[in-house]
C-alpha cells in the first residue's frame, strides 16, 4: 500500500504537468493526496461501467486518460449522468486521476504509442508545444577532481545533445584564491593566497533541471567554496508536440496502409480520402481528435495523415491538399495507450518497492459500432 501522492509523483514523470495545454483539466480529479492507495484501475474514460468494474475488482484509484471533470461543474444532481457518476466515485472514496494532454506529448505516451502501433519509424515532432529552456553551467575544479564532477553531472541530467549523453568541455588554466581565517580549504591555508591547476568545465542541460545539477555538482567538488557560472542560453533544447511525424519501412497505397491502421489499433472499421494516387511513405498523425492539423501535415509533406473525428469539409480539405487520409476514430487512436500506461506504472511499482496491483481496463469500447 502507498500513498496517493507517491503515484502521483510516478505518474508526474511519465506525463508531467506542465507538458499540458493551458485550456486542459489534468491531475487529481477526486480524493487526496494522503490517501492509501492499493489497487489502480487504468481506463481511456472514467464511465459508469468504468467505476462498477473498478470497485468490483478491489481498486480504489482510477488513472484516466480523458479527464472526469473537464467544464466547471454548475450542480452536482444525481438524477443527471455526470451527478450520479460523480455520487458513486465520491461515495466509494474513489481516487481518480487524469492525464490528458500531457499524456498525448510526453515521451512514450499516446502519439508515441499510436506510431508504434502503425510502425512508424524516425519519428519527428508535429505540432510543436514546448521547447526545452537550456542553461549552461561552467564550473572550475582541480585537474585531479575533474572526471568526478563531469560524471556526477552528467549523472544528474547534464549534457544532453540530441541522442548523445555527458557532453561537456574543458580547458585546463590557473586558478587563484585567497582563503579566509575561518576556512578550511581543500587546497592551501588560510591567509595564503593560493595558486592551482584547475580545470574550467562546461556543459549544457535543461533548465528545469539546474537544481538537481548544482546539488550534484557541489556534493562532488571538492572545494569548500565551487566556483561556478550558469549562463542563460538563445538556443533551445528538445522539442515536445503533439501528433509524430515518421516514416512507414516501406511505401504502401492508402488501401494497404487504411487496411495496416485496422488490424494494428482496436477498431471494427475506419474511413479514409484519397487524396491522389501517390504511394504513402511519410505519415504524420496525431491521436484523438486532430483534424485541425490537415494543412500542417500537407505542409510538412505527409503523405498521409491519420488522427480522429474528422468531419466532411475537413475530409475535403485533406483531399484538395493531395493528401490521404485515415480516420481512426477518437477512441480507436488512444485506447492503445491504457496498457502501456499500466506497464509504466508496473514498473514504477516494482522499482518502488509498492505493495500494490495495477489494472488496464481490457473491456471497454467505441462508442460507435460499425455494421
Amino acid at each position: 500500500m502507498i500513498k496517493c501522492q507517491v503515484a502521483m509523483d510516478a505518474l508526474e514523470k511519465i506525463a508531467p504537468r506542465y507538458l499540458a495545454e493551458d485550456w486542459d483539466n489534468v491531475g487529481l480529479m477526486t480524493g487526496s493526496p494522503a490517501q492509501a492507495v492499493h489497487k489502480i484501475f487504468v481506463c481511456l474514460d472514467v464511465t459508469q461501467d468504468v467505476v462498477f468494474r473498478a470497485i468490483e475488482a478491489g481498486c480504489n484509484m482510477i488513472v484516466s486518460h480523458h479527464p472526469l471533470i473537464f467544464k466547471p461543474i454548475k450542480n452536482l444532481r444525481s438524477d443527471l449522468p455526470q451527478g450520479k457518476l460523480l455520487q458513486s466515485i465520491l461515495e466509494n472514496h474513489l481516487i481518480v486521476f487524469s492525464a490528458h494532454t500531457n499524456l498525448d506529448i510526453a515521451d512514450g505516451g499516446v502519439n508515441d504509442v499510436l506510431a508504434e502501433k502503425i510502425g512508424l519509424k524516425n519519428l519527428q515532432p508535429f505540432v510543436i508545444t514546448e521547447e526545452e529552456a537550456l542553461v549552461k553551467l561552467v564550473v572550475f575544479v582541480p585537474e585531479k577532481q575533474a572526471a568526478a564532477v563531469r560524471a556526477a553531472i552528467g549523472d544528474a541530467g547534464a549534457g544532453a545533445i540530441g541522442s548523445y549523453s555527458r557532453c561537456s568541455f574543458s580547458g585546463k588554466g590557473e586558478g587563484s584564491f585567497l582563503p579566509g581565517p575561518d576556512t578550511h580549504p581543500f587546497i592551501g591555508k588560510p591567509g595564503v593566497v593560493e595558486k592551482v591547476e584547475e580545470v574550467r568545465v562546461e556543459t549544457i542541460l535543461p533548465l528545469k533541471l539546474k537544481n538537481k545539477v548544482l546539488r550534484a555538482m557541489l556534493k562532488a567538488h571538492p572545494y569548500e567554496e565551487a566556483a561556478y557560472d550558469v549562463y542563460p542560453l538563445e538556443n533551445s533544447g528538445k522539442q515536445m508536440s503533439l501528433g509524430r511525424f515518421g516514416e512507414l519501412d516501406e511505401a504502401l497505397t492508402v488501401e494497404a496502409f487504411a487496411t495496416l491502421i485496422k488490424t494494428a489499433l482496436p477498431i471494427d472499421g475506419l474511413r479514409f480520402v484519397r487524396g491522389g494516387t501517390k504511394l504513402i511513405k511519410k505519415v504524420a498523425l496525431c491521436s484523438g481528435s486532430g483534424a485541425e492539423f490537415i494543412a500542417k501535415a500537407a505542409y510538412m509533406g505527409a503523405d498521409a495523415y491519420v488522427t480522429g473525428d474528422v468531419k466532411y469539409h475537413e475530409a475535403q480539405k485533406a483531399e484538395q491538399l493531395g493528401m490521404h487520409l485515415v480516420d481512426a476514430g477518437h477512441f480507436g487512436t488512444e485506447m492503445p495507450v491504457v496498457r502501456v500506461l499500466a506497464d509504466l506504472l508496473r514498473l514504477a511499482a516494482a522499482k518502488g518497492k509498492w505493495k500494490i496491483e495495477v489494472l488496464a481496463d481490457e473491456e471497454s469500447q467505441d462508442i460507435f459500432h460499425m455494421i
